[in-house]
């Protein structure tokens, strides 16, 4: 059975989720969810409308990413993630009721007939009408007729708009799906109505990526670079980009095409950063927030006014914009899926085609983890020197205090792009070295900022704006009286992108913050992901032993364990 009913078009229109017995299906429901089409290749496994388990396939094939966006990679699948996800599920690809594929080839038209420049599109949607023998083929005991497609955008609508316990209005916004690159809609009791999309090849998501490759960056990969460097520029090209790009009042937006080489040099990948470039970024980060602003509103309006708004799409990892949207726009809470690339995709299309109720978000850590003895006998194995200390939070806690590096591996990875406590390096705050120190150790760009950490209930003294913020995906304004104090993430324009702990989701990244606090009086710790630049967050306890041996890090806390540096390398 496809899925027929999810056609949509900028027309309103309700998608309705089936009902197991309609569908001639048992109500203990075994969904596999599949992102393979564009980029960040991911699986979900949802059980009885439970998240059990998801991953994206860079953690497993170490190619950040998974592969690059484009036509001629569009057959390559997770499998490695995949059948982890089945693995750790306890199913059979023979015991599965369905595959949800995050893409529907059945709604794709020309790239000549959705204006883009992309002659060779048509081997993607190709690839995707091929992609139910692709996975009977990996994924065998599959049978083909168990995969359904499932709309691109329908799929990061779900991840958002089902994951919270309220009816809710979704808003998603990315590069591109089949024919469109945004979506305004409402869940109520679970189903979506769609209240219009916006159609190729006007997209923000596009203007975002083709001002990234401008800029000297990799597109689909690198703009939160270009994030980054918008706040060291004044938007001196706003008034030219309100032109171009604009809502149309209905919903819907138009971006025209954008001369960048009149507006600022390109940018050769290894060329300087100029004053013009940041300009440039600043003025698209604006005129970006402005559009999303009028969208946001549009959609409350049309939703009748709900409380909650949930976003996912590329677009929504602008954690800027999502700081803008939750100060000045008309909804009470705004909700962001942790995964919202397309990642997250893989587990939205399996929650769009799960009849059960479904158990709101709890945790990105949705990942692969090792026990205790697993792990001292990956330490075993390496012949490093270890301890195990009394309490692991409170030995990173003394040598953080101390002014050094831990690299922090605890519990299951993280689903998506933040590191949250769980593959993260952590270092203080208060040394205004510290974001140089990082930089350094991670071979990244030094104008990149460096986040904090804080317990929820010491957030609102030391930080302004959306709070829980337990995934960081909004920015917030640092207290003018804590900016000296914690200087190593405070970004040039004041703000940091917090994420907020708390103890009874992240005791034991509580207790570490506890005890760093009674050492320096600081109740903040740096956080950024576990990894070097263009490389894959750490996944495996032999990649964080890897790490820690080629980079100038001063304790890895594997779990309850603790190697350090000065044991481990004394001469």
């Amino acid at each position: 059975m496809q899925f027929s009913a999810l056609r949509f078009s900028s027309e309103k229109s309700t998608i309705k989720r089936i009902p197991a017995a309609a569908r001639g299906m048992r109500r203990a429901m075994r969904v596999l969810g599949i992102n393979a089409i564009f980029h960040d290749p991911a699986a979900a496994v949802v059980v009885d409308g439970r998240v059990v388990a998801a991953a994206e396939e860079e953690r497993f094939s170490r190619r950040k990413h998974g592969k690059r966006p484009v036509p001629f990679a569009a057959w390559e699948l997770p499998e490695l993630s995949a059948a982890w996800c089945l693995r750790a599920a306890g199913i059979e690809p023979g015991e599965l009721d369905a595959v949800a594929y995050s893409f529907d080839p059945g709604l794709c038209r020309d790239a000549a007939g959705l204006g883009l420049d992309d002659p060779s599109d048509h081997l993607r949607v190709d690839y995707a009408r091929r992609a139910p023998q692709f996975l009977a083929a990996a994924l065998p005991g599959l049978d083909p007729d168990r995969v359904r497609f499932v709309p691109h955008h329908v799929a990061h609508a779900a991840s958002a708009g089902l994951s919270v316990a309220e009816d809710n209005a979704v808003l998603v916004l990315d590069g591109r799906g089949e024919v469109a690159s945004h979506l305004a809609g409402a869940y109520s009791d679970g189903e979506l109505e769609v209240f219009r999309t916006q159609e190729l090849p006007h997209s923000l998501g596009l203007l975002y990526e083709d001002l990234t490759r401008h800029l000297g960056f990799l597109h689909s990969s690198d703009e939160y670079k270009v994030m980054a460097l918008a706040s060291y520029g004044r938007p001196a090209f706003l008034g030219l980009l309100r032109d171009l790009v604009r809502a149309t009042g209905d919903g819907g937006f138009t971006v025209e095409r954008i001369d960048w080489a009149a507006l600022a040099k390109a940018r050769p990948a290894d060329g300087e950063l100029t004053d013009a470039h940041a300009d440039l970024a600043a003025s698209v980060q604006a005129r970006l927030e402005e559009v999303l602003l009028d969208l946001v509103r549009w959609t409350y309006e049309a939703a009748g006014g709900p409380a909650t708004l949930t976003m996912a799409g590329g677009t929504a990892l602008n954690c800027v914009a999502n700081a803008r949207i939750a100060a000045e726009g008309p909804f009470e809470r705004v909700w962001v899926q942790p995964a919202a690339g397309d990642s997250g995709t893989a587990l939205g299309a399996a929650l769009a085609v799960t009849p059960e109720k479904v158990a709101p978000f709890g945790s990105a850590a949705l990942g692969r983890g090792w026990s205790d003895d697993e792990l001292e006998a990956e330490l075993q194995r390496a012949a490093l020197p270890y301890e195990r200390p009394a309490s692991i939070a409170a030995t990173a806690a003394e040598v953080l205090a101390g002014n050094g590096i831990v690299a922090w591996y605890q519990g299951r990875s993280e689903y998506g792009p933040r590191a949250l406590g769980h593959r993260s390096l952590l270092a203080h705050p208060g040394d205004p070295h510290t974001q140089r120190r990082m930089n350094d150790v991670k071979g990244r760009e030094q104008f990149r900022p460096i986040a904090p950490m804080v317990r929820a209930e010491r957030f609102a003294e030391i930080f302004e704006g959306v709070c829980p913020s337990p995934y960081m995906l909004f920015v917030h304004r640092v207290r003018p009286e804590w900016r000296e104090r914690i200087p190593a993430v405070v970004h040039v324009d004041g703000t940091a992108r917090v994420q907020t702990v708390h103890t009874e989701t992240e005791p034991l990244v509580a207790e570490m913050l506890t005890e760093f606090e009674r050492h320096t009086g600081l109740p903040v710790v740096v956080n950024t992901s576990l990894n070097t630049a263009g490389r894959p967050m750490v996944d495996t306890p032999r990649e964080a032993m890897e790490l820690f041996g080629s980079a100038p890090v001063d304790l890895l806390a594997l779990g309850p364990f603790a190697v350090r540096r000065s044991r481990t390398f004394a001469s």
